[in-house]
This record gives structure tokens, C-alpha cells and sequence, in this order.
């Protein structure tokens, strides 16, 4: 069975390479992992950053907040306009 790396690792190591401009040979092999599976999470860091950035992907959880905060400024814009009429 292989090795289980945390979300927060992964992230932390893509960040080293994408935002860093290390070289991705160097630090698979500073931190023993395998070339491949680094440059994996790097793509998928990279695809991530580039999704938050267009907006056009968005979490369940993420979608959930905007929901309520919608809702929040629906419900007060009606009072005020029930306090105006």
C-alpha cells in the first residue's frame, strides 16, 4: 500500500513549485515523492487556482454561504422597503 498524504501536504508542496518556481525535480526529490504524482497535484493546484479565479466553478459549501448571504440582504431590503411605504 502507498503512501497517504494529507490535503494541506499536497497543497503546500504544489505551492513550493507553482508559486515558488521551484524546480519540480528538486523538490520531489527533497521530499521523497514521486515525480509524477507531485506534478499531479501541481496540475490540479493550478486548475484549482484557475477555477477560484474565473469563478465559474463553485462548492457545494461555497454556494450554500452566498445562498444565505442572498438571503440576508433579500430579507433586509424588504423591511426597509416595508419601513419606506
Amino acid at each position: 500500500m502507498g503512501k497517504y498524504y494529507t490535503n494541506e501536504y499536497k497543497e503546500y508542496v504544489a505551492k513550493m513549485v507553482a508559486e515558488e518556481g521551484r524546480k519540480g525535480t528538486e523538490v520531489a526529490y527533497e521530499l521523497e515523492i514521486p515525480y509524477a504524482t507531485m506534478m499531479r497535484w501541481v496540475k490540479l493546484y493550478n486548475e484549482k487556482k484557475a477555477a477560484e479565479q474565473s469563478g465559474e466553478h463553485i462548492t457545494p459549501s461555497e454556494l450554500e454561504k452566498l445562498k444565505k448571504a442572498h438571503d440576508k440582504e433579500l430579507k433586509a431590503l424588504k423591511e426597509e422597503n416595508e419601513i419606506l411605504k
